[in-house]
């Protein structure tokens, strides 16, 4: 029995190594010369020994202590996310502080959007520069090579990432390896770039440079992009297989590599162009620009895949509307394909790839991003170690002072770069944050509407089984948003078709705010001798399923055959009016994105021959 845990925690390890660390582990592409181009500051021994010990105690402090071990355990029935963290610290507030805290995790979600275009752009594109080290005349196959790649990794989505996922964990194994390998036979030849361990030469270099150093660490925070991926993914892997994959494996490569990269630099200046190609000898970089873009393909996959899990749980909360959603393996839950955000991710990635055209240039959009969402982590993490797990005052505030305070120094550095790309990852995050909380409170304003005009069930039903109208064979479900009011497809059912089948069943889906519902998910009430009420509870993590909750229902007495069973549902036709409660703007917006968005039926795969769609007309 030990020894099957301890196989299965190795598996578990290097697969995290292949989904969790696939961003993080491509940053030495790219980092170290961009921190030397961020303020254009010479290369001497000074400044490589401190901006390598910036980068090393900022991974340190801010991926090993505030991610890897505090805030994995901020975990919701084992999910992590920065979607997962709000519902989290959400669940004991109310009122305006809850509103607060709901609006953040918005948008560091939305900023997560940002951060699934910009990464595939230049961790793919840093990757094909290794062209030009080994020919000044491959330039030009750099983009052309970097989109025919992705292009390739976004047609493959549609077959899911299991079989290839199985690759991911031993690829990036190798990756890790060379890594070290490379950073410690360049260290080798300069050891003296091991003194910038030692914190003193980052501070030294901030007293020198100041504003520069201020710029510095603006590409300094490209080591640490990957670094929220460790919470997203727990729910995948578990709390201890990233823990030990981080501290075993991908920690010590990267520091490794880094401080080989300063040592090259120190021995031989001219490879400042790119250090991290230029470490490995001429034999060795056609296979080393191979294994990269394999690594930074990899790195795209697991970004790509967590934008299909944020947007399912955007859905499944209610802030999103219903897309496709495909499961694309029988065995794990969690591998979904999404071909509408694919295909935007796709268009938009293209747009900016041709657009900056170089990694250097998405380099500066790409820190905001990472930043943004790394002080939202920190100020829910704050709600959550202080109302949730009742720590005292000054440890929580402390601690998050200290990371919080980190975060904004990161975040206000990037703010410079807004005219040099930063504002595409705000943009991009205004945009996605418009759309998920005008969709809320879209469908709030409807539900409000609809419970107004609603009549009271419990007195309809006991009207209609005292003086019932025709009755005909069959089952017929009813479904609803709310328990509370009838269905407006009950009502017109009754008013133009005049009958009612022998059993009525009110069916009603509701999304928790838990990751996954284990217990007691669907209910089912008889209410009268031929009314019944079906209510199914799901966590945001979960796709609801129609032959499950007929399941159900079946173990409770009310048995539906569905080539026996018709489907009643509303579809609203909104009209606007001046007083809905939204902007003229909001407003348009919900309607079109209402118009949009998947018919419930298609949502919860009922058969279309078995539905029937009837019309009502609601005023916003």
């Amino acid at each position: 029995m030990q020894a099957h845990k301890k196989h299965n925690m190795t598996a578990l390890t290097v697969a995290a190594m292949g989904v969790v660390y696939g961003d993080i582990g491509t940053s030495p592409l790219y980092t170290l010369k961009e921190c030397f181009s961020a303020a254009h500051l010479p290369l001497t021994q000074g400044n490589v020994l401190g901006i390598l010990s910036l980068i090393f105690w900022s991974i340190l402090l801010v991926v090993t202590v505030k991610y890897v071990a505090f805030v994995l355990r901020a975990d919701n029935k084992g999910e992590g996310g920065i979607m997962v963290l709000m519902a989290l610290a959400r669940r004991f507030l109310t009122g305006r502080a809850r509103m607060y805290i709901i609006m953040l995790g918005l948008f560091g979600a939305a900023l997560f959007y940002g951060d699934a275009i910009i990464t595939p752009a230049v961790s793919v594109l840093s990757a094909c520069e290794g062209l030009e080290v080994i020919s000044d005349g491959l330039a030009r196959f750099v983009l052309p090579m970097a989109i025919t790649v992705l292009v390739g990794l976004f047609l493959l989505q549609r077959f899911g990432t299991a079989s290839v996922g199985k690759m991911f964990g031993p690829v990036m194994m190798v990756w890790f390896l060379t890594l070290a390998v490379l950073g410690l036979h360049n260290i080798v030849q300069a050891p003296q770039v091991l003194q910038a361990i030692n914190p003193w030469h980052g501070v030294a270099f901030i007293l020198e440079h100041r504003f520069g150093a201020f710029l510095t660490l603006g590409a300094v925070v490209l080591a640490l992009t990957g670094g929220e991926a460790l919470y997203a993914d727990m729910g995948h892997f578990g709390r201890k297989p990233i823990q030990h994959a981080w501290f075993v494996v991908v920690l010590p490569a990267l520091i490794l590599n880094y401080f080989g990269q300063g040592a090259l630099l120190l021995s031989r200046p001219e490879t400042l162009e790119n250090p991290f190609f230029m470490m490995a000898p001429a034999w060795a970089l056609l296979p080393l620009l191979i294994l990269a873009t394999l690594a930074t393909v990899i790195a795209s996959q697991a970004v790509i895949s967590g934008a299909y899990s944020l947007t399912r749980q955007a859905v499944q909360l209610g802030y999103c509307p219903r897309l496709v959603i495909a499961h694309t393996s029988e065995r794990e839950i969690g591998q979904i394909y999404l071909p509408f955000v694919n295909w935007a991710l796709l268009v938009a990635v293209l747009i900016v790839i041709v657009t900056f055209r170089s990694s250097d240039s998405l380099a500066a959009a790409y820190g905001i991003a990472v930043t943004g969402t790394m002080a939202i982590t920190s100020v829910l993490f704050f709600v959550v170690a202080r109302i949730n797990w009742r720590w005292p005052l000054p440890l929580a505030l402390g601690l998050t002072a200290l990371f919080l305070l980190i975060d904004l120094v990161f975040f206000s550095a990037n703010m410079l770069k807004i005219t040099h790309g930063g504002w595409l990852p705000l943009m991009i995050g205004l945009v996605v944050f418009a759309l998920m909380t005008t969709w809320k409170r879209g469908r709030e304003l409807l539900f409000e509407r609809i419970r107004e005009h609603a009549l009271p069930l419990e007195s309809f039903i006991e009207n209609l089984e005292h003086y019932p109208p025709t009755r005909v064979p069959g089952t017929a479900v009813f479904l609803t948003g709310t328990i509370h009011g009838v269905p407006h497809a009950l009502l017109h059912n009754l008013k133009h078709n005049k009958v009612l089948h022998e059993r009525v069943a009110l069916m009603t889906i509701n999304t928790e705010d838990v990751p996954y519902v284990d217990q007691g998910c669907v209910t089912v009430e008889r209410l009268s001798d031929s009314f019944w009420r079906i209510v199914a509870r799901y966590g945001f993590m979960e796709t609801p399923d129609l032959n499950d909750i007929m399941a159900h229902c079946e173990q409770a007495g009310l048995t539906l055959e569905l080539m026996d069973t018709s489907f009643f549902l509303s579809r609203e036709t909104l009209i606007p009016t001046n007083n809905s409660g939204l902007a003229r703007w909001r407003e348009r917006l919900f309607l079109w994105m209402s118009k949009n968005a998947l018919r419930a039926t298609d949502f919860f795969n009922i058969p279309t021959n078995r539905v029937v769609e009837l019309g009502a007309q609601i005023e916003l």
